[in-house]
């Protein structure tokens, strides 16, 4: 690990984290933070070597403040200026919940699984055949399942790392890593925005990628259900599905949807579930990072 550079002004500042003046120290506090993520080591050694549980209190809010502000800016980044790589986000939302998350590590991971899938592809193969090879390679050999429906959707069950660890996921989080690792292969599979179910279908050919809106009904070839081994299935059953929502019917509900759709979509199920965990600090936070996608 490279040593931290020493910076003066920094480590008088995080000198005086016991400040008792609430107004002095707010000034101290924002101080610190305009300093970004080079002040998280600094204020990680003070945590460390401190036996205070107000300054470890105050440390550990400096810290989890500057995270997220890294992470929102991120993220506005992403949506401005790379919003078709949808596995960035994915990894951004990861460090939400984790803020170590080991980008290497598991994007490692993702590679070995494109490789395994591009082994067994063939340009030759149809869309059919293209699916019934990356179903065999997501589900059969690497083992991915979707979380059932009478089972609880967990928190964890939205992050990259924990889909990649009990290669168990929802219904986003496994539609966006089978997303990732189609398009990789040049493979025109897109996400769904449907209520209740996001799903994903295979377009006849859309590479370069379009913008969300500019598909029709005629590019769609099929559907396929990521939470059920990659289940093919069409247009008559998204009918069936909306009408038993008794929802009405609206065009977006059967063609491909923008990145941005869905990591907010991703977001707003975040918050639902940590409002289900009685967790209101999250989903304010939450609540804050949606608005980097405005």
């Amino acid at each position: 690990m490279a040593e931290r550079i020493s910076d003066k002004e920094l480590d008088a500042l995080v000198s005086m984290i016991d400040e008792p003046n609430e107004k002095v120290f707010a000034t101290i506090r924002k101080k610190i933070a305009d300093f970004g993520s080079v002040a998280i080591p600094v204020l990680e050694d003070a945590w460390m070597n401190s036996f205070s549980e107000e300054q470890n209190e105050r440390l550990e809010e400096l810290i989890g403040d500057i995270r997220f502000d890294d992470l929102y800016t991120e993220l506005s980044n992403w949506k401005q200026n790379n919003p078709d790589d949808l596995l960035k986000a994915f990894t951004l939302i990861a460090r939400f919940r984790y803020p170590d998350f080991e980008d290497e590590k598991y994007l490692a991971q993702v590679a070995r699984l494109k490789q395994d899938a591009w082994l067994e592809m063939n340009e030759d193969l149809t869309a059919l055949e293209k699916t019934k090879v990356l179903n065999h390679i997501f589900y059969d050999v690497w083992g991915f399942k979707g979380i059932r429906p009478q089972q609880k959707i967990t928190v964890n069950s939205y992050f990259l790392n924990e889909v990649l660890d009990t290669k168990k996921g929802n219904a986003l989080s496994l539609g966006i890593l089978y997303i990732s690792i189609a398009q990789s292969l040049n493979i025109p599979v897109f996400g769904v925005d449907l209520p209740q179910h996001f799903v994903l279908t295979y377009l006849e050919d859309s590479f370069p990628i379009k913008a969300a809106g500019k598909y029709t009904k005629d590019e769609v070839l099929f559907y396929i259900n990521a939470m059920n081994k990659g289940a093919v299935f069409t247009t008559n059953e998204v009918e069936l599905f909306i009408k038993k929502l008794k929802v009405e019917s609206k065009e977006a509900f059967y063609l491909p949807c923008s990145n941005l759709t869905i990591i907010r979509r991703m977001i707003s199920e975040l918050m639902i579930a940590y409002k289900s965990e009685s967790n209101s600090d999250k989903v304010k936070e939450l609540e804050e990072l949606i608005l980097a996608l405005d």
